[in-house]
């Protein structure tokens, strides 16, 4: 359908400005000022069936086109400017590039669309993935988590609502109701503080983003208990830093119930042998081990990423081999557990004991 010139425009003001306000992701995305005269704006650009078609031809266009995909990367620069950090940047390359090829292993369509990403100058915690496969990620995000499986978890998080066109069928869903409602006459200048609300299709989707990310993860070498780690990590800093995470908590305020979703599937993908309560870790049901705080992690984020490691070393055959000891680190096989600071057990006593139990029914 051919698309006029000034109505492409119109519509490109309204699709960035509702795009930046859909919270699909893990943080609300800053939601943009009212502009003068949106509201009719919107009445005119959706004004009944024949209005819809063109929309969905415009939609089609920036998340299926590359030209289209490419504007609206450019707009996306533009409005929320550019980090060009080289340590920052270079870490996300690292990231997006081990992610595609886990994402790869289990869907090839990825190549189709190669994800379009950049830092973003704002400094709340917040990534997130719009039309297109464009995707941008906070200076914020980077301030609050420091390690990299973890943001590697965040990142694939919004790649999988990229790769299940989250976007797309949300603006749909939404454009769709308020064609209807135009039809009965409902008021099109609330288009604009509607159309995107999150609670019509957040809550399944953000489910599905965080199974999708635990699948990604564990075809690649991050460590698959990130995730859990990660919202761990967001408890704790929502008590010390409230400030760091209001809005973001505003909008995601099931932190603790994303956090044992994913500690179930660690215990899932390690064949029902490693649990997690409290910050012990448990083999077979017997406690293997509580470790120490570090200077960057409590005792229950570090739990986490422990419980990580010995659920890869089951799901890939690791316990087989005995436990030993390389210098201060834990080792099940090939598989690394955890290297032990003067806070924790020795490396010999924990071998030991995970020798023991790692064949208990």
């Amino acid at each position: 359908m051919k698309i006029s010139h000034s109505l492409r425009k119109k519509i490109a003001t309204c699709l960035l400005a509702g795009t930046m306000a859909l919270p699909l992701s893990y943080g609300a995305l800053p939601t943009p000022q009212a502009e003068a005269g949106w509201g009719n704006v919107i009445g005119a650009v959706i004004g009944g069936v024949a209005a819809s078609q063109e929309m969905e031809a415009f939609i089609n266009k920036y998340d299926k086109t590359e030209e289209g995909r490419q504007e609206l990367f450019q707009q996306l620069q533009e409005k929320y400017g550019v980090n060009d950090d080289p340590y920052l940047n270079r870490r996300l390359d690292t990231i997006m590039a081990n992610l595609t090829a886990g994402i790869g292993a289990v869907d090839s369509s990825i190549y189709d669309r190669p994800y379009n990403y950049f830092i973003n100058n704002q400094q709340e915690f917040n990534a997130f993935c719009t039309l297109g496969h464009n995707i941008s990620v906070n200076t914020g995000l980077f301030n609050v988590l420091t390690n990299d499986d973890e943001i590697a978890f965040v990142i694939g998080h919004e790649m999988g609502h990229g790769q299940k066109n989250h976007p797309v069928n949300g603006m749909r869903k939404s454009l769709w109701t308020q064609v209807a409602g135009a039809a009965t006459g409902s008021k099109l200048g609330q288009y604009a503080a509607a159309v995107y609300d999150s609670t019509q299709n957040t809550r399944p989707q953000e489910k599905e983003a965080d199974k999708l990310a635990f699948e990604y993860i564990t075809h690649t070498d991050y460590n698959p208990g990130a995730g859990a780690a990660l919202w761990q990590h967001v408890l704790e800093v929502s008590k010390s830093q409230p400030s760091a995470l209001q809005k973001f908590l505003s909008d995601h305020p099931s932190d603790d119930s994303r956090r044992d979703t994913n500690a179930k599937c660690l215990t899932d993908y390690s064949g029902g042998h490693v649990t997690v309560k409290d910050g012990t870790v448990s083999v077979n049901g017997e406690k293997f081990v509580t470790p120490a705080a570090t200077g960057s992690m409590s005792t229950a984020e570090r739990s986490y990423f422990v419980a990580g490691n010995l659920a890869a070393a089951f799901h890939n055959g690791h316990d087989k081999s005995g436990a030993s000891v390389q210098g201060n680190t834990v080792m099940l096989g090939a598989q690394p557990i955890l290297t032990c600071t003067s806070n924790d057990e020795s490396a010999s006593t924990l071998a030991d004991r995970l020798n023991a139990i790692k064949d208990k029914k």
